[in-house]
């Protein structure tokens, strides 16, 4: 009798055992199940799209001895336009986008008009009609430095008709004064660069031969 009731107490704690295992067994394959089945069922971010940057370096047209650097930025849906000129005369210069990316005549003239692809009038950048290159007067210190910020979405680095890539960036010698038509007699034009992608090729835009 003892060696049977000593063998059903073994039997017993066996099954219970038995049934431990079995428990554990299911829980860890369901939490695999799940970590296998949960990067599926959520979709993974998208990475967040390149931000395009172009650089318009400027040199002096004949002996103005002006230069600077200008610096495109897309940022919320506009263009971050950012002007830092040296050897400027003291006050307020003609700032604009011209519809060519050649700087070769000593005067400039080969960068054209203003970038003007709706045929709007001349203007001020907060104007509701303006050029599209219209950017307004970048203002010159005692020493002859110009910085310029402003913020505009007339104007885009993509391959739409109003992109700037390519095309010319002109400082003039004198005040715009945003109505004249159709330059605001902003007078000579003191130094042009090429507005060019950052890490990557811009053809510039000539003109028509």
């Amino acid at each position: 009798m003892m060696h049977k009731s000593r063998l059903m107490r073994c039997s017993i704690r066996l099954t219970i055992l038995a049934m431990v295992l079995a428990m554990l067994l299911l829980s860890g394959c369901g939490g695999s199940r799940q970590e296998q089945e949960s990067p599926a069922g959520t979709a993974a971010a998208p990475p967040p799209a390149p931000v395009k940057v172009a650089i318009a370096e400027l040199t002096a047209l004949g002996e103005s001895g002006v230069r600077g650097r200008v610096v495109f930025t897309e940022q919320a849906g506009k263009l971050r336009v950012e002007a830092d000129v040296t050897g400027l005369s003291p006050g307020e210069h003609g700032f604009h986008v011209h519809e060519f990316g050649d700087c070769s005549a000593p005067d400039g003239t080969s960068a054209g008009p203003h970038f003007n692809p709706q045929d709007m009038p001349h203007a001020g950048p907060d104007s509701p009609e303006a050029h599209a290159g219209d950017l307004g007067n970048i203002t010159a210190d005692a020493n002859g430095r110009g910085v310029l910020t402003l913020s505009t979405d007339r104007i885009t680095l993509d391959s739409g008709p109003n992109s700037v890539l390519g095309r010319g960036v002109i400082v003039h010698a004198s005040q715009d004064d945003l109505m004249t038509q159709p330059t605001g007699a902003a007078g000579a034009r003191l130094a042009c660069g090429v507005i060019k992608l950052q890490g990557g090729e811009t053809t510039p835009v000539l003109p028509p031969t």
